[in-house]
């Protein structure tokens, strides 16, 4: 028998809740709300919309998401893995120092030939640079 008169207001309470909805103003300029049209008044029907409604199971979802990116964070965060970015925050200082060099050995051998050569220096100046620019491009174009 509870479930039965459950049930009834459960489906009372949706069939309101699709009920028309009238808007109007009286000679005073209020304005009134009503489920039934005023008899002499013009009025308004007015819309009302569903509620945005979010299913439980999907806000235990995004909190395990949470949950789950926090433990990420924090493995990352422990005192090997801190190490281990110090060590690769090194060798990418080491790896800026090296391509600096390479640009300015580029920026030297470019200016030489600029400023004139015989046809030997220029040769080799220019097989160098060759050298220098493929060197420049392993360690600091690909990587």
């Amino acid at each position: 028998m509870p479930r039965i008169a459950a049930f009834l207001l459960c489906s009372m309470m949706t069939l309101a809740a699709h009920a028309e909805v009238y808007r109007w103003t009286d000679a005073n300029g209020s304005i009134h709300f009503s489920d039934t049209p005023p008899n002499l008044q013009e009025h308004d029907r007015v819309t009302v919309r569903e509620p945005v409604t979010v299913p439980l199971s999907a806000n235990i979802l995004q909190s395990e998401k949470v949950r789950q990116s926090r433990q990420a964070i924090e493995r990352m965060l422990e005192p090997e893995n801190k190490q281990r970015f110090a060590q690769a925050e090194k060798a990418n200082e080491s790896r800026a120092a090296q391509c600096e060099k390479y640009q300015q050995q580029l920026e030297l051998i470019q200016s030489k030939l600029r400023a004139g050569y015989t046809n030997d220096r220029g040769n080799s100046l220019r097989q160098k640079r060759r050298k220098v620019s493929q060197l420049h491009s392993i360690h600091c174009v690909l990587e």
